[in-house]
């Protein structure tokens, strides 16, 4: 039996003066956070909800995400956090598909309106009952803060079975229509447990969580593990270079986690000597979410002296697979080697294990995989086969046991029948001196089925052209794999996880 609120109760009774959520000058103990957490709890129970039922929440990172979260948990419902991007007919499809009873909406800014999207969104779902907007939208909708105002300060948990579906989160939709993986309460707690002892996070006393709690890296690897340190979450609701600088020099932050977007964004802010002397004080750096290209590793490393540990995972793990893990050893550009208690092995289209060195698709098995594709049982038998989870990445092992990811499998490209594979290419290209970020897709193409096709952001000041850079990446890579076509962008689209839109440059609808 297992319930994830305990981790808030634990840090209430053995750390209840401690500063555990931080926005701007608020700050919250862990007794005050566990109180509201009950609030939340008995008010929400007043309207019915309980074990089985599902509450749909759309929140950036402010304490309100967390509060509700726990509060969620704890009447043994399942939560089913949302993008701040999805956009009316992409809310309504979510809270449609994961049958979502209840719905917080964050209100919002003029410029990002999420609650009245979320308000449309919801009108289009019949099987959702109430919303509850955070903050305020109307005089006629109710708030989160009306919601709990009156409510007592002490719940006690609905004591679910470990395998209890905890959390519904939606796959990013990147190569399709998003999917809800069911994670287990369980599922959740390993990958928190064991992610605390990845980041020895155990040694520090507060983090920062500028990833979006809504993913399922910030949502494991961030919160769930900091407050199973009983740490103080220091939150930042959307990542900004500067604000990252400021928070890390104010609150004497030893760790941070980003995806490869926002330590791109670090190495472009300017260097003064404040701001390297800043990140010199972090002690530990962390990536994931999409591979990080080993030309930003090697600056970063060289710049500031501070090591980043790449991982790979994904929703449908919980999220973490594999790690390079500091006890184990680390190799620039590898994502490491399995997490304790999980298989990884690299396989053939027929599912036989290949030889070192070989590509093939990425499979796992251990504690953080899914339970199944919340109401779609043909999609999870294609990715659950005898208890592995197939990834749909291509990736290689080398002879320690260190593995690489090569590309995804949707995203290869198949160029007169030869297989390309873009981060091959990305990782010569991002190897220029006036090339700063670049992302590779496969076009339509008449005779050859597909080219190859790259967008690259230029390095502040330079005037390369799209022939010099052909030519270059011409004499770096085999014939048949350099681009033939060259687009020059001042930003590459990103989600809200800081994951390239690969869909929309193939679109080109940027």
């Amino acid at each position: 039996m297992l319930n994830l609120s305990f981790l808030v109760e634990q840090g209430a009774k053995r750390n209840p003066d401690k500063p555990a959520l931080s926005l701007g000058e608020v700050t919250l103990n862990y007794k005050s956070f566990h109180d509201k957490v009950c609030q939340t709890a008995n008010a929400l129970s007043k309207k019915g909800v309980g074990y089985g039922d599902k509450v749909a929440l759309l929140c950036p990172n402010i304490p309100q995400f967390p509060i509700i979260f726990f509060g969620i948990l704890k009447t043994g419902a399942t939560v089913v956090p949302l993008s701040i991007l999805l956009k009316t007919d992409e809310i309504a499809y979510h809270l449609a598909d994961s049958e979502s009873k209840i719905f917080f909406c964050f209100a919002g800014t003029p410029e990002i309106p999420m609650g009245i999207f979320g308000k449309e969104g919801f009108d289009k779902t019949k099987t959702c009952k109430d919303f509850i907007s955070i903050g305020q939208i109307s005089d006629e909708i109710p708030s989160f803060d009306e919601l709990i105002k009156d409510e007592k300060k002490d719940f006690e948990s609905y004591i679910t079975s470990s395998e209890a579906t905890a959390v519904i989160i939606y796959t990013s939709g990147t190569t399709g229509k998003p999917k809800g993986a069911e994670l287990s309460h369980i599922n959740l707690y390993t990958n928190a447990e064991i992610s605390t002892g990845i980041v020895r996070s155990q040694l520090f006393e507060s983090q920062m969580v500028v990833l979006p709690l809504f993913h399922i890296f910030g949502l494991t690897v961030m919160m769930l593990a900091g407050i199973r340190q009983s740490l103080h979450l220091i939150l930042l609701p959307k990542f900004d270079a500067k604000t990252v600088y400021r928070l890390i020099s104010i609150f004497n932050i030893k760790i941070f986690a980003g995806v490869p977007s926002m330590y791109w964004a670090l190495l472009n802010e300017e260097d003064t000597v404040e701001n390297h002397k800043t990140i010199q004080n972090l002690r530990i750096a962390i990536s994931g979410g999409a591979s990080l290209p080993v030309k930003i590793i090697e600056e970063f490393e060289s710049r500031f002296g501070v090591p980043i540990i790449e991982g790979y995972g994904m929703s449908e793990g919980s999220p973490v697979v594999t790690f390079n893990q500091l006890e184990i050893g680390r190799k620039p550009g590898s994502v490491g080697t399995p997490i304790y208690g999980v298989d990884v092995k690299i396989v053939d289209d027929e599912g036989n294990e290949l030889p070192t060195g070989e590509k093939g698709e990425l499979i796992y098995r251990g504690p953080n995989v899914m339970k199944s594709y919340y109401g779609k049982l043909s999609e999870t038998q294609k990715v659950l086969k005898n208890g592995w989870l197939y990834s749909g990445d291509i990736a290689i092992k080398d002879e320690d046991g260190f593995f690489f990811i090569v590309d995804r499998k949707k995203e290869m490209i198949i160029r007169g029948g030869m297989n390309i594979y873009p981060r091959e290419v990305e990782e010569v290209m991002m190897k220029h001196p006036d090339i700063s970020m670049v992302a590779v897709v496969g076009i339509a193409d008449e005779k050859l089925g597909e080219e190859v096709k790259a967008f690259v952001v230029k390095k502040n000041g330079s005037d390369i052209s799209e022939e010099e850079i052909k030519n270059w990446t011409k004499e770096k890579l085999a014939s048949y794999k350099y681009p033939r076509s060259i687009e020059f962008l001042n930003q590459l689209p990103i989600n809200a996880s800081g994951k390239i839109l690969k869909k929309l440059l193939k679109t080109e609808k940027i």
